[in-house]
Protein backbone atom coordinates (compact mmCIF):
# COMPACT_ATOMS: atom_id res chain seq x y z
CA UNK A 1 0.00 0.00 0.00
CA UNK A 2 2.82 2.40 0.90
CA UNK A 3 4.70 1.54 -2.33
CA UNK A 4 1.35 2.49 -4.10
CA UNK A 5 1.22 5.48 -2.36
CA UNK A 6 4.51 6.94 -3.17
CA UNK A 7 3.91 6.44 -6.54
CA UNK A 8 3.62 9.90 -8.40
CA UNK A 9 0.53 11.25 -10.08
CA UNK A 10 2.32 12.43 -12.96
CA UNK A 11 1.62 15.80 -14.89
CA UNK A 12 -1.77 17.31 -15.53
CA UNK A 13 -2.66 18.63 -19.09
CA UNK A 14 -3.03 22.26 -16.87
CA UNK A 15 -0.08 22.49 -14.96
CA UNK A 16 1.87 21.15 -18.15
CA UNK A 17 0.54 24.61 -19.70
CA UNK A 18 1.20 26.46 -17.10
CA UNK A 19 4.50 25.70 -16.79
CA UNK A 20 4.92 26.43 -20.63
CA UNK A 21 3.42 29.98 -20.50
CA UNK A 22 6.91 31.51 -20.09
CA UNK A 23 7.86 30.48 -23.65
CA UNK A 24 5.06 33.35 -24.75
CA UNK A 25 6.63 35.94 -22.59
CA UNK A 26 4.04 38.28 -24.81
CA UNK A 27 0.94 36.06 -24.07
CA UNK A 28 -1.54 36.86 -21.61
CA UNK A 29 -3.09 33.59 -20.86
CA UNK A 30 -5.19 33.29 -23.93
CA UNK A 31 -3.76 30.41 -26.04
CA UNK A 32 -3.27 28.34 -22.58
CA UNK A 33 -7.05 28.53 -22.42
CA UNK A 34 -8.06 27.80 -25.62
CA UNK A 35 -6.12 24.82 -25.29
CA UNK A 36 -7.52 23.61 -22.15
CA UNK A 37 -11.20 24.21 -24.23
CA UNK A 38 -10.16 22.06 -26.87
CA UNK A 39 -9.52 19.42 -23.78
CA UNK A 40 -12.75 19.84 -22.48
CA UNK A 41 -14.31 18.96 -25.87
CA UNK A 42 -12.30 16.07 -26.29
CA UNK A 43 -13.06 14.47 -23.31
CA UNK A 44 -17.04 14.96 -23.86
CA UNK A 45 -16.66 13.90 -27.64
CA UNK A 46 -14.20 10.37 -25.96
CA UNK A 47 -17.08 9.92 -23.88
CA UNK A 48 -19.83 9.83 -26.58
CA UNK A 49 -17.59 7.35 -29.05
CA UNK A 50 -16.86 4.74 -26.05
CA UNK A 51 -20.63 4.92 -25.74
CA UNK A 52 -21.73 4.88 -29.01
CA UNK A 53 -25.32 2.90 -29.37
CA UNK A 54 -27.57 2.92 -32.30
CA UNK A 55 -28.70 6.44 -31.39
CA UNK A 56 -25.15 8.10 -32.21
CA UNK A 57 -23.62 5.39 -34.83
CA UNK A 58 -24.07 5.59 -38.45
CA UNK A 59 -24.74 7.87 -41.32
CA UNK A 60 -27.03 11.07 -40.46
CA UNK A 61 -28.46 10.72 -44.29
CA UNK A 62 -26.89 13.51 -45.46
CA UNK A 63 -23.50 14.71 -47.46
CA UNK A 64 -21.11 17.49 -45.50
CA UNK A 65 -19.89 20.30 -48.11
CA UNK A 66 -17.04 17.77 -48.93
CA UNK A 67 -19.33 15.96 -50.86
CA UNK A 68 -18.73 12.92 -48.10
CA UNK A 69 -21.80 11.19 -46.31
CA UNK A 70 -21.99 12.52 -42.94
CA UNK A 71 -21.75 10.49 -39.73
CA UNK A 72 -24.31 11.29 -36.28
CA UNK A 73 -20.50 11.45 -34.53
CA UNK A 74 -19.26 14.23 -37.04
CA UNK A 75 -21.92 16.21 -36.20
CA UNK A 76 -21.99 15.54 -32.67
CA UNK A 77 -17.82 16.28 -32.71
CA UNK A 78 -18.84 19.44 -33.80
CA UNK A 79 -21.24 20.81 -32.04
CA UNK A 80 -19.49 19.70 -28.65
CA UNK A 81 -15.96 21.32 -30.31
CA UNK A 82 -17.71 24.20 -31.48
CA UNK A 83 -19.90 25.05 -28.39
CA UNK A 84 -16.38 24.70 -26.28
CA UNK A 85 -14.87 27.29 -28.04
CA UNK A 86 -17.58 29.73 -28.26
CA UNK A 87 -18.07 29.83 -24.47
CA UNK A 88 -13.93 30.02 -23.90
CA UNK A 89 -14.40 32.68 -25.78
CA UNK A 90 -10.58 32.93 -27.11
CA UNK A 91 -11.49 32.28 -30.57
CA UNK A 92 -13.68 34.69 -33.03
CA UNK A 93 -13.80 32.66 -35.57
CA UNK A 94 -13.86 28.44 -36.70
CA UNK A 95 -12.88 26.98 -39.79
CA UNK A 96 -14.38 23.43 -39.91
CA UNK A 97 -14.67 20.37 -42.03
CA UNK A 98 -18.24 20.01 -41.15
CA UNK A 99 -19.38 23.53 -41.98
CA UNK A 100 -19.05 25.57 -45.65
CA UNK A 101 -18.77 28.64 -43.90
CA UNK A 102 -16.64 30.26 -41.29
CA UNK A 103 -18.47 30.05 -38.28
CA UNK A 104 -18.76 33.31 -36.25
CA UNK A 105 -18.97 32.65 -32.62
CA UNK A 106 -19.66 36.19 -31.26
CA UNK A 107 -16.55 36.84 -29.31
CA UNK A 108 -15.01 39.71 -31.94
CA UNK A 109 -12.12 40.81 -29.47
CA UNK A 110 -10.61 37.27 -28.99
CA UNK A 111 -7.42 36.67 -31.02
CA UNK A 112 -7.30 33.62 -32.24
CA UNK A 113 -9.19 31.51 -35.23
CA UNK A 114 -8.83 27.55 -34.97
CA UNK A 115 -9.19 25.53 -38.44
CA UNK A 116 -10.56 21.91 -37.48
CA UNK A 117 -11.68 18.77 -38.42
CA UNK A 118 -13.61 17.42 -35.55
CA UNK A 119 -13.66 13.47 -36.05
CA UNK A 120 -11.51 12.18 -39.10
CA UNK A 121 -12.55 8.65 -40.30
CA UNK A 122 -15.74 8.76 -38.60
CA UNK A 123 -16.72 6.17 -41.20
CA UNK A 124 -14.56 3.99 -39.37
CA UNK A 125 -16.35 4.16 -35.82
CA UNK A 126 -18.75 1.55 -36.91
CA UNK A 127 -16.02 -1.05 -37.02
CA UNK A 128 -14.46 0.33 -33.59
CA UNK A 129 -11.16 1.50 -35.54
CA UNK A 130 -9.44 4.76 -33.94
CA UNK A 131 -10.69 8.10 -35.27
CA UNK A 132 -9.33 11.43 -34.03
CA UNK A 133 -9.45 15.49 -34.15
CA UNK A 134 -7.27 17.47 -35.90
CA UNK A 135 -7.05 20.79 -35.13
CA UNK A 136 -4.97 24.14 -36.19
CA UNK A 137 -4.74 27.64 -33.99
CA UNK A 138 -3.70 30.94 -35.83
CA UNK A 139 -3.34 34.70 -34.33
CA UNK A 140 -5.93 36.42 -35.68
CA UNK A 141 -4.61 39.20 -38.21
CA UNK A 142 -7.19 41.51 -38.08
CA UNK A 143 -8.24 44.07 -35.68
CA UNK A 144 -10.68 43.43 -32.62
CA UNK A 145 -13.95 44.32 -32.20
CA UNK A 146 -15.05 42.62 -35.72
CA UNK A 147 -15.74 39.28 -36.90
CA UNK A 148 -12.82 37.40 -37.84
CA UNK A 149 -12.01 37.91 -41.74
CA UNK A 150 -11.14 35.28 -44.70
CA UNK A 151 -7.65 36.63 -44.50
CA UNK A 152 -7.77 35.75 -40.98
CA UNK A 153 -8.61 31.81 -41.85
CA UNK A 154 -6.32 31.40 -45.07
CA UNK A 155 -2.79 31.84 -43.38
CA UNK A 156 0.26 29.69 -44.07
CA UNK A 157 0.97 26.83 -41.84
CA UNK A 158 3.96 28.63 -40.54
CA UNK A 159 1.91 31.06 -39.00
CA UNK A 160 0.48 28.66 -36.78
CA UNK A 161 0.45 29.48 -33.12
CA UNK A 162 -0.28 25.69 -32.32
CA UNK A 163 -1.73 22.60 -33.45
CA UNK A 164 -2.51 19.70 -32.77
CA UNK A 165 -4.52 15.91 -32.40
CA UNK A 166 -7.00 14.04 -30.51
CA UNK A 167 -7.12 10.04 -30.63
CA UNK A 168 -9.52 7.96 -29.79
CA UNK A 169 -8.41 4.72 -29.30
CA UNK A 170 -7.62 2.30 -26.75
CA UNK A 171 -6.71 5.11 -24.68
CA UNK A 172 -7.81 8.94 -25.65
CA UNK A 173 -3.97 10.52 -26.61
CA UNK A 174 -4.00 14.33 -27.02
CA UNK A 175 -0.75 15.65 -29.08
CA UNK A 176 0.03 19.17 -29.24
CA UNK A 177 2.91 21.78 -30.04
CA UNK A 178 3.25 25.22 -29.80
CA UNK A 179 6.23 25.03 -31.92
CA UNK A 180 8.36 24.64 -28.86
CA UNK A 181 8.66 20.44 -29.06
CA UNK A 182 5.49 18.15 -29.28
CA UNK A 183 4.33 16.57 -26.48
CA UNK A 184 1.39 13.61 -26.19
CA UNK A 185 -1.02 13.48 -22.64
CA UNK A 186 -3.36 10.46 -22.47
CA UNK A 187 -6.52 10.86 -20.88
CA UNK A 188 -7.18 9.02 -17.38
CA UNK A 189 -11.26 8.68 -17.27
CA UNK A 190 -11.13 7.55 -13.63
CA UNK A 191 -9.91 11.28 -13.00
CA UNK A 192 -11.40 13.46 -15.95
CA UNK A 193 -7.50 14.37 -16.54
CA UNK A 194 -5.12 14.49 -19.32
CA UNK A 195 -2.23 13.25 -17.94
CA UNK A 196 1.90 13.75 -20.08
CA UNK A 197 2.59 10.56 -20.88
CA UNK A 198 4.94 11.11 -24.15
CA UNK A 199 7.13 13.71 -23.07
CA UNK A 200 9.15 15.63 -26.60
CA UNK A 201 8.27 13.36 -28.75
CA UNK A 202 10.70 12.59 -31.90
CA UNK A 203 9.83 10.72 -34.85
CA UNK A 204 12.76 8.03 -36.01
CA UNK A 205 14.77 9.73 -38.69
CA UNK A 206 13.82 6.29 -41.05
CA UNK A 207 10.91 3.90 -40.49
CA UNK A 208 10.56 0.30 -42.32
CA UNK A 209 6.61 1.07 -43.11
CA UNK A 210 4.47 3.00 -44.96
CA UNK A 211 1.25 4.03 -44.99
CA UNK A 212 -1.14 4.11 -47.91
CA UNK A 213 -4.33 2.80 -49.93
CA UNK A 214 -2.49 0.14 -52.33
CA UNK A 215 -5.81 -0.24 -54.15
CA UNK A 216 -4.71 3.54 -55.82
CA UNK A 217 -1.22 2.67 -56.65
CA UNK A 218 -1.36 2.93 -60.23
CA UNK A 219 -3.00 6.56 -60.27
CA UNK A 220 0.08 7.98 -58.55
CA UNK A 221 2.48 9.90 -59.82
CA UNK A 222 5.21 7.92 -61.14
CA UNK A 223 7.91 9.30 -58.45
CA UNK A 224 5.40 7.93 -56.09
CA UNK A 225 5.01 4.11 -57.68
CA UNK A 226 9.30 3.87 -57.90
CA UNK A 227 9.20 5.12 -54.13
CA UNK A 228 6.71 2.36 -53.28
CA UNK A 229 8.40 -0.25 -55.56
CA UNK A 230 11.31 0.16 -53.73
CA UNK A 231 9.59 0.16 -50.25
CA UNK A 232 8.50 -3.31 -50.95
CA UNK A 233 12.26 -3.97 -52.45
CA UNK A 234 13.38 -2.99 -49.32
CA UNK A 235 10.38 -5.50 -47.48
CA UNK A 236 8.87 -2.77 -45.34
CA UNK A 237 5.87 -3.43 -44.20
CA UNK A 238 2.54 -1.86 -44.96
CA UNK A 239 0.65 -0.42 -42.70
CA UNK A 240 -2.75 1.29 -43.92
CA UNK A 241 -6.15 1.96 -41.07
CA UNK A 242 -7.69 4.39 -43.22
CA UNK A 243 -7.93 6.48 -40.36
CA UNK A 244 -5.89 9.75 -41.07
CA UNK A 245 -4.94 10.45 -37.14
CA UNK A 246 -4.39 7.00 -36.52
CA UNK A 247 -1.99 6.45 -38.82
CA UNK A 248 0.29 9.54 -38.10
CA UNK A 249 0.17 8.58 -34.50
CA UNK A 250 1.80 5.49 -35.78
CA UNK A 251 3.97 6.29 -37.68
CA UNK A 252 5.09 9.10 -35.31
CA UNK A 253 5.97 6.78 -32.82
CA UNK A 254 7.71 3.95 -34.78
CA UNK A 255 9.03 6.01 -37.67
CA UNK A 256 7.48 5.52 -41.44
CA UNK A 257 5.67 7.45 -43.92
CA UNK A 258 2.34 8.09 -45.10
CA UNK A 259 0.77 8.68 -48.89
CA UNK A 260 -2.08 10.42 -49.91
CA UNK A 261 -0.51 11.82 -52.92
CA UNK A 262 -2.44 13.41 -56.23
CA UNK A 263 -4.54 10.69 -58.21
CA UNK A 264 -6.25 10.66 -61.38
CA UNK A 265 -8.98 10.75 -59.52
CA UNK A 266 -8.46 13.27 -57.34
CA UNK A 267 -6.17 15.37 -59.29
CA UNK A 268 -5.36 18.47 -56.13
CA UNK A 269 -5.00 15.50 -53.62
CA UNK A 270 -8.03 15.05 -51.30
CA UNK A 271 -6.89 15.95 -47.41
CA UNK A 272 -7.27 19.58 -46.89
CA UNK A 273 -4.97 22.06 -46.41
CA UNK A 274 -6.43 24.48 -43.72
CA UNK A 275 -7.23 21.28 -40.75
CA UNK A 276 -5.34 18.39 -41.98
CA UNK A 277 -2.17 18.64 -43.66
CA UNK A 278 -1.03 21.93 -42.06
CA UNK A 279 -1.54 21.30 -38.66
CA UNK A 280 0.16 17.46 -39.14
CA UNK A 281 2.75 18.90 -41.02
CA UNK A 282 3.53 21.45 -38.32
CA UNK A 283 3.34 18.42 -35.64
CA UNK A 284 5.81 16.16 -37.83
CA UNK A 285 8.36 19.48 -37.89
CA UNK A 286 8.76 19.54 -34.61
CA UNK A 287 9.03 16.20 -33.94
CA UNK A 288 12.43 16.15 -36.51
CA UNK A 289 10.11 14.75 -39.21
CA UNK A 290 9.13 16.05 -42.94
CA UNK A 291 5.98 16.77 -45.10
CA UNK A 292 6.08 17.72 -48.10
CA UNK A 293 3.02 17.91 -51.08
CA UNK A 294 6.01 15.88 -53.60
CA UNK A 295 7.38 19.03 -54.46
CA UNK A 296 6.62 21.48 -52.09
CA UNK A 297 6.81 21.85 -48.16
CA UNK A 298 3.38 21.68 -46.82
CA UNK A 299 3.88 24.67 -44.40
CA UNK A 300 5.15 26.86 -47.29
CA UNK A 301 1.79 26.62 -49.24
CA UNK A 302 -0.80 29.76 -49.47
CA UNK A 303 -3.96 28.81 -48.78
CA UNK A 304 -7.00 29.88 -51.21
CA UNK A 305 -9.86 28.58 -50.17
CA UNK A 306 -11.63 27.23 -46.29
CA UNK A 307 -11.58 23.69 -47.57
CA UNK A 308 -8.86 23.34 -50.13
CA UNK A 309 -6.95 20.15 -50.58
CA UNK A 310 -3.75 19.25 -50.85
CA UNK A 311 -1.79 16.22 -51.47
CA UNK A 312 0.32 14.96 -48.57
CA UNK A 313 3.46 12.50 -47.69
CA UNK A 314 4.48 12.85 -44.05
CA UNK A 315 6.44 10.95 -41.70
CA UNK A 316 10.31 10.53 -41.36
CA UNK A 317 13.19 12.67 -42.50
CA UNK A 318 14.95 10.56 -44.41
CA UNK A 319 11.87 8.54 -46.37
CA UNK A 320 10.42 11.48 -47.18
CA UNK A 321 14.15 12.84 -48.77
CA UNK A 322 14.07 9.81 -50.48
CA UNK A 323 10.42 10.28 -51.92
CA UNK A 324 11.78 13.89 -53.33
CA UNK A 325 14.73 12.47 -54.85
CA UNK A 326 12.42 9.90 -56.87
CA UNK A 327 9.20 12.86 -57.78
CA UNK A 328 12.42 14.76 -59.57
CA UNK A 329 13.88 11.97 -61.64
Amino acid sequence: MNDALALPVGTTLDRFIMRKQEEFPYATGELSQLLRDMALAAKIVSREISRADQATMGSFGQQNVQGEEQQKLDLIANIRFVRALRNGGEVCAIVSEEEEDIIHTGNTNAKYIVAMDPLDGSSNIDVNIPVGTIFSIYRRLSEGGQNGTLEDCLQKGTQQAAAGYILYGASTMLVYTTGHGVNGFTYEPSLGEFFLSHPNMKIPSHGKQYSCNDANVSNFPLGIQNYLAFCREQKYSSRYIGSLVADFHRNLLKGGIYFYPASAKNKTGKLRLLYECNPLAFIAEQAGGQATDGIERILDKTPTALHERCPLVIGSSEMIEKVKKYMTL
